[in-house]
């Protein structure tokens, strides 16, 4: 997952800084770090790790369902990332994100950002569990090394039935 994908840091490090809204997700994980950095005199910064939405719509609609005191958002930056999460702490990513959270918000949201952060890495850790367990997942070759066609049936004598 970490070296077949090239990602343009300074992009990301970009959004990070210029959006308000910048949505941060792991497709492998099916989570997003939803950072949101409008703050008013009641509603302070936030940063969290959500379920990743199906649609930009559906993140708005829940942006504003967890927010209902701010404005609607104008723009979201959504930004994938199809890495392990260790790579956004190995890549100085992180600690731009934290940097950021330090420049608008109390230094009581470093707190917040490590807890998020530390959320990730077990989100994936069970990911990783789940994938050599094969719980939630179908594999295309069976336990003799051979490939089995999806939807290929099993005989009684364990021969495929195409």
């Amino acid at each position: 997952m970490d070296s077949d994908f090239q990602i343009d840091i300074g992009e990301v490090q970009r959004a990070i800084d210029v959006g308000e809204i910048t949505a941060l997700y792991f497709p492998l994980l099916r989570k997003t770090l939803l950072m949101d950095t409008r703050t008013t005199a009641v509603d302070g910064p936030m940063i969290k790790v959500v379920p990743m939405a199906s649609s930009p719509e559906e993140r708005f609609r829940e942006l504003v369902r967890m927010r209902p005191r701010l404005p609607k958002p104008e723009s979201i930056n959504i930004v994938p990332w199809p890495k392990y999460v260790a790579s956004l702490v190995r890549l100085k990513v992180w600690d731009h994100i934290v940097r950021r959270y330090l420049e608008i918000g109390p230094p009581s949201v470093v707190k917040k950002c490590e807890e998020c952060l530390q959320e990730l890495h077990t989100f994936e850790q069970d990911e990783l569990r789940r994938a050599i367990t094969g719980e939630r997942y179908e594999t295309l070759w069976d336990a003799q090394g051979t490939h089995r066609e999806e939807g290929a049936e099993v005989d009684d004598d364990d021969e495929e039935v195409v």
